[in-house]
């Protein structure tokens, strides 16, 4: 964000500190701006103030900001977890600073990438209005979209990312190594999901989901999801018992998709 601020010349970037300052100078060559220092004294006074540590650090960041003397009526302190809440930042609020929370909902694993496209990105967003006020006009300048969240489900919200993005993935490893111990060399396995899954994922956007599904529960084949429930038991356990929760919730969504519902 950094540097699609800069380059479209949205904010002035002043200063960058990380955990070392290696890290710190690695952030500012990426951004193509602001200097990188090594301690919150040495932080220059800004009007905002982006806090993008880690979740259990945050609420120490936001303590050692405002101990550092560097907040003042006014100003703007965020953070961009998805888990937390702008609560966190209680110890900017007491000096008179506003604050929020802005969650790009994206997958980070190539920042690169991110920045090169990150226009039309949904950004869950919460916190004081006077901050939403700057910080919305700052986000629609690099092209995001903010939706407005409620505050005291900001953990339930991530977690239904977690679900689309994380999960997802687990869900694809775990297809993979079943494929595998299926005699399928795990190269070709993840050849073999990408085209089900991609087409999966556009009909239940196109669909809704009820609608896009398929398969053994749809069809009413409930002999087949037996014998499958057998062999991934008798595989691996664990994953059984991932296949039979997903089993019941895939009969639901069955239920939904013969009634016509969305």
């Amino acid at each position: 964000m950094g540097r699609l601020w800069h380059r479209q010349q949205v904010f002035s970037l002043l200063d960058v500190l990380n955990r070392s300052s290696d890290s710190s100078r690695h952030a500012c060559a990426f951004i193509g701006a602001g200097d990188a220092v090594a301690s919150y004294a040495d932080l220059r006074q800004a009007d905002v103030f982006l806090i993008a540590a880690g979740d259990d650090q945050i609420a120490a960041c936001c303590s050692a900001l405002a101990a550092a003397g560097k907040l003042r009526p006014g100003s703007i302190v965020f953070h961009c977890s998805g888990a937390l809440s702008s609560l966190e930042l209680v110890s900017a609020s007491e000096l008179g600073a506003v604050v929020a929370s802005i969650h790009p909902i994206r997958s980070f694993a190539s920042p690169q990438q991110v920045a090169d496209h990150f226009s039309g990105t949904w950004c869950g967003s919460e916190g004081d209005a006077a901050a939403l006020a700057v910080l919305g006009l700052a986000f629609n300048a690099i092209g995001a979209q903010l939706v407005e969240i409620q505050r005291d489900q900001k953990t339930l919200y991530h977690a239904a990312a977690v679900f689309a993005s994380n999960y997802l993935v687990t869900l694809i490893d775990v297809a993979q190594q079943a494929y595998a111990a299926a005699g399928i060399a795990p190269e070709l396995a993840l050849k073999m999901i990408e085209p089900l899954l991609i087409e999966s994922a556009a009909n239940a956007f196109r669909l809704g989901p009820a609608a896009a599904l398929t398969g053994p529960i749809a069809r009413g084949d409930l002999a087949t999801v037996t014998r499958q429930h057998q062999a991934v038991q008798q595989w691996q356990p664990q994953v059984a018992a991932l296949y039979e929760q997903f089993a019941l919730l895939t009969t639901d969504l069955a239920g939904r998709k013969k009634n016509g519902q969305s």
